[in-house]
């Protein structure tokens, strides 16, 4: 199950709005399930489908005080998978069945690409209301680890001993918004490689 943190004035029914009018057309149909901090949202070939196969997936969207944590389920693909089958084995015996199943195809190639363009709705959405992987303000505070002091992210030193504080910096994952101890050079929640500015750490 993939997982990506939004931090942000953003909430999960701002996310699941966007998911229904974005993917409850044509051959999907999108249900909501609960309201409020945790909302599931459920993406799955309409039974009525005219074309391609059958396929489903499942968001999850919980709040926390600070943004947004989204897991995506499996999706689930075997439907797609033999559609295509079918499309292949028609092709082989008669290369003219192939223009009979163009429907079938192009809806069984967007059913594959499914998980990607969720993630780039959601991910629109996140950046279109002002959310995104980096901290919220509320957690942009760093503690010296001399005498534990909160100080202002991006303090050089603590502001009530002294001491250094680059070391003490939080840093977050850039693909999915996990908070990271400063030695990690991957990330433990997507397995990413932790980058800083604009170089990755080796």
């Amino acid at each position: 199950m993939e997982q990506r943190i939004y931090h942000g004035k953003i909430n999960s029914q701002n996310l699941a709005e966007n998911l229904i009018s974005q993917f409850h057309r044509g051959n999907y149909r999108v249900q909501q399930i609960g309201s409020g901090d945790k909302i599931a949202v459920q993406i799955a070939t309409s039974d009525f489908s005219r074309s391609g196969g059958q396929t489903a997936l499942s968001i999850y969207l919980q709040n926390f005080e600070d943004g947004v944590s989204v897991s995506m389920g499996q999706q689930g693909w075997l439907g797609v998978a033999a559609s295509l089958g079918y499309t292949a084995f028609s092709a082989i015996r008669s290369p003219f069945k192939l223009l009979e199943r163009l429907d079938d195809i192009a809806q069984d190639i967007e059913s594959l690409q499914l998980v990607e363009n969720v993630w780039n709705v959601i991910d629109q959405t996140a950046k279109s209301m002002g959310a995104g992987f980096e901290l919220s303000e509320r957690l942009r505070r760093s503690v010296c680890s001399y005498c534990m002091t909160a100080n202002i992210v991006g303090s050089p030193s603590c502001v009530a001993c002294g001491a250094p504080m680059g070391e003490n910096q939080p840093v977050t994952c850039r693909n999915c918004g996990f908070i990271l101890d400063t030695d990690e050079i991957t990330c433990p929640n997507c397995g990413s490689p932790v980058t800083t500015s604009n170089t990755t750490i080796k």
